[in-house]
């Protein structure tokens, strides 16, 4: 209910941020020139955003993105707007193992540092479809794609704390939906069945995944001693072009609850926030909404279920690739 409040308020929470806040003013005096960032889906909605914003505190920022065309065209807007901002633009479709693989490549052929890793990118409320590799759409999308892809570029990252000393982190979109997903929270034995397919449940389901991945790795990575944090966000209510797919229906809801939505610049918010702020240095397998850590639900927080979602999206990947 707390929670609620400030989201209709706008009161801030203990970061001193809250709903209202603007990704510019949670960045606000934050120097990133020395930084390397990697923003999946980062030429529309709040991934052109996030890219702005970092590119705005310095940070050079490679968007990954399906469509070049609209990735350049983004590019373009950034330096029209910021004339010192570094801006790179790579080929990148999350629902190929065969497209993730080669951006993969290609960041690396670049030998560039890579301090921060964004898995911003989404599908949403599709129907039923499988992806390229025979993965249901949303969830190879959402969640295997960016499974594989932080995978793929961990090394780098790694490679990059020990030469700059500087700490990387990694965040992955989530949402509020999560806790919508199917019963036991991931259907693991059904997952490419057409029979059961809920487009909304799908989605929490990709949503939940995202989390149990980002509490999973932090986990390893800890084990490990590595200096790398893994925090996961929900961005809020945002009309973007993710609600392709349900536009009448959620303009039809945003009439009765407009208090609850927010715009573009407050949507990248909490991204870059946890991106970026030296108050998240160390912090580490979180969950952050409106600029603050807020508690996910309870199949979000089962370790068992983030260790078996682990060991099927690895197998899944695998079998695949053969």
């Amino acid at each position: 209910m707390v929670g609620l409040i400030s989201l209709v308020t706008g009161r801030p929470g203990p970061s001193g941020f809250g709903s209202a806040s603007t990704a510019e003013e949670v960045t606000q005096g934050i120097d990133g020139s020395n930084l390397t960032a990697i923003i999946t889906g980062g030429a529309g909605g709040i991934g052109l955003e996030t890219s702005r914003v970092l590119a705005l505190r310095g940070v050079h920022v490679i968007i990954g993105a399906r469509n070049l065309k609209a990735a350049n065209e983004a590019k373009r807007i950034i330096l029209a707007d910021i004339h010192t901002a570094r801006v790179d633009v790579l080929e990148l479709d999350l629902c190929s193992i065969k497209s993730i693989r080669a951006f993969a490549d290609n960041f690396i052929a670049l030998n560039l540092p890579l301090n921060i890793l964004i898995n911003n990118a989404g599908i949403m409320f599709c129907p039923f479809h499988l992806s390229q590799d025979g993965i249901e759409a949303q969830f190879a999308t959402n969640h295997i794609g960016h499974f594989l892809l932080t995978e793929l570029l961990l090394d780098k990252m790694k490679s990059t704390v020990k030469s700059s000393g500087v700490q990387g982190r990694i965040v992955n979109l989530s949402s509020i939906a999560h806790t919508h997903c199917y019963k036991n929270g991931i259907r693991f034995d059904k997952l490419n069945a057409k029979e059961g397919y809920n487009d909304k449940r799908a989605y929490g389901q990709s949503k939940l995944a995202n989390i149990l991945h980002a509490n999973e790795l932090s986990r390893r990575l800890q084990e490990e001693g590595v200096n790398i944090t893994v925090n996961s966000v929900h961005p809020g209510l945002i009309m973007t072009p993710l609600f392709k797919h349900t536009a009448v229906l959620m303009k039809f809801l945003k009439f009765f609850s407009f208090f609850l939505w927010k715009n573009v610049p407050q949507g990248a918010a909490t991204t870059c926030y946890v991106a970026l702020h030296p108050r998240l240095q160390g912090v580490t397998g979180k969950y952050f909404v409106d600029c603050n850590e807020m508690t996910p639900s309870s199949y979000a927080r089962d370790e068992a279920l983030a260790r078996e979602l682990w060991d099927f999206s690895n197998k899944l990947i695998n079998s695949v690739s053969k």
